[in-house]
């Protein structure tokens, strides 16, 4: 009777499991995403690459957590970062249709984004995930692959 209890218990976390897993779902932004570049508009126009390393997760229960760091010792703050390092949560509200997401953001280590909300635009080809500021006027853009 165990036995029969264990393997209902497997098949059932399988069967939950599975659409998380499925072809369908390698279009979503739903999951773990690690940072493999990070571009920034120089001042003569062009995408920079800018050496970060990072994060971004989007749960299935509707939260994003993004974390990310300058190995520079001596970067600047910006918006976004204090001493080099960024890190913020918050509610997420995706509109897959038209490829945009927008935190609220809940807690930041940039205590001046806490309750704004950022609307981001984002395409995912395959395992790869590009989100780029709604304004572009803010000029990055930053490329992920899924965990």
């Amino acid at each position: 009777m165990m036995t029969t209890l264990k393997f209902a218990a497997l098949a059932l976390a399988l069967a939950v499991s599975t659409p998380a897993l499925s072809q369908d779902n390698k279009a979503s932004i739903v999951g773990a995403w690690r940072m493999t570049s990070l571009q920034f508009t120089n001042s003569e126009g062009n995408l920079a690459e800018v050496p970060y390393l990072g994060q971004v997760i989007f749960s299935q229960g509707g939260t994003l957590s993004v974390q990310a760091m300058d190995p520079d010792p001596a970067a600047k703050p910006t918006t976004y970062t204090a001493n080099g390092y960024e890190a913020y949560y918050g509610p997420v509200e995706i509109d897959e249709a038209k490829s945009t997401f927008t935190i609220t953001v809940e807690s930041s280590l940039v205590r001046d984004l806490i309750g704004q909300k950022l609307v981001r635009k984002f395409e995912v080809t395959g395992d790869q995930l590009v989100i780029l500021p709604a304004d572009p006027k803010e000029g990055w853009r930053v490329t992920y692959d899924r965990f």
